[in-house]
């Protein structure tokens, strides 16, 4: 029971780092992504493939898939943000370039095909996982206290203000695309190497909405609230097996409830560090 326990808490580890990635290019660059699993499928495809071959060790290849995930986002950032297209028009961008990238992996020699890679050898371990989400949290919170991170907010709060200010509106896109990337391909990298296995099917339009869910359920202003909802969405349909017809039932109810009488989000604007800092205000007064 205890393994199982672990199984599902590092599965939602890992889905935790790919949203920490979206949370950034979403929740404060305000632009939406249906796409967002195919730079996951990228990051463990190519992460993957190099140990599998023996090509180079497993920490190489994680940076090689976070920089793979990140090119792949600038081949699609590109001609997207140039042509301004607005946040509904590229997120069916984005998931048309996702869909392509799955028929492109399940006719790859390379990859396998359609049935799969297996035989990876797993790395990831618990201590892995938590070094590599303190990291990713690490550097998006730096990267959102720094000009570039406060550009990104601004061009969230109101694009044609922000660039009337001197704001680089597709500079600015395209670079918090491009980090959400990287931490989506190193999402990818660590989930090839604890699944020993990936198929091209693991990265489709269900995974996408998957991670934009948790990020809008878990508020849109914050990076620890869509944290707390990735695994709340990974552990209850998990918890719910045994009851097999009522899991997606549960997961979609829990959604909407979400979103009818906290629309903001769990946290909202909001970080877990500032309620205890709330709460330790509190305790002082008293």
């Amino acid at each position: 029971m205890s393994a199982y326990i672990i199984s599902i808490c590092m599965l939602a580890g890992i889905n935790m780092v790919a949203v920490i990635g979206l949370s950034i290019f979403t929740g404060f660059t305000g632009l939406f992504s249906l796409g967002h699993a195919a730079f996951v499928g990228i990051g463990a495809y190519i992460s993957g493939v190099l140990t599998y071959h023996e090509y180079t060790d497993f920490y190489t290849a994680l940076i090689a898939g976070m920089a793979g995930a990140s090119v792949a986002s600038l081949i699609i950032g590109i001609p997207t943000l140039r042509a301004k297209l607005r946040s509904d028009y590229f997120a069916i961008a984005i998931l048309g370039f996702g869909e392509a990238l799955r028929v492109i992996l399940e006719n790859l020699d390379i990859t396998n095909g359609a049935r799969g890679l297996p035989g990876i050898e797993e790395k990831t371990t618990p201590g892995v996982l938590l070094f590599s989400i303190a990291a990713a949290l690490f550097t998006a919170r730096s990267f959102l206290k720094s000009k570039y991170g406060s550009a990104c907010i601004a061009a969230r709060e109101d694009s044609i203000a922000a660039e009337m200010s001197g704001i680089n509106l597709f500079r600015t896109r395209l670079l918090s695309l491009a980090i959400s990337a990287a931490f989506c391909g190193l999402s990818g990298g660590l989930l090839a190497h604890y699944l020993s296995f990936i198929q091209p099917v693991m990265f489709t339009l269900v995974q996408s909405t998957q991670l934009l869910a948790a990020v809008i359920a878990g508020g849109m202003g914050s990076l620890s609230g869509p944290m707390i909802a990735s695994f709340i969405f990974i552990a209850l349909p998990e918890a719910l097996r045994v009851a097999q017809m009522w899991r997606l039932a549960a997961y979609g109810l829990l959604l909407v409830l979400i979103m009818v009488y906290r629309p903001q989000g769990l946290m909202g604007y909001r970080e877990l560090t500032d309620i205890f800092k709330i709460f330790k205000s509190k305790e002082g007064k008293k």
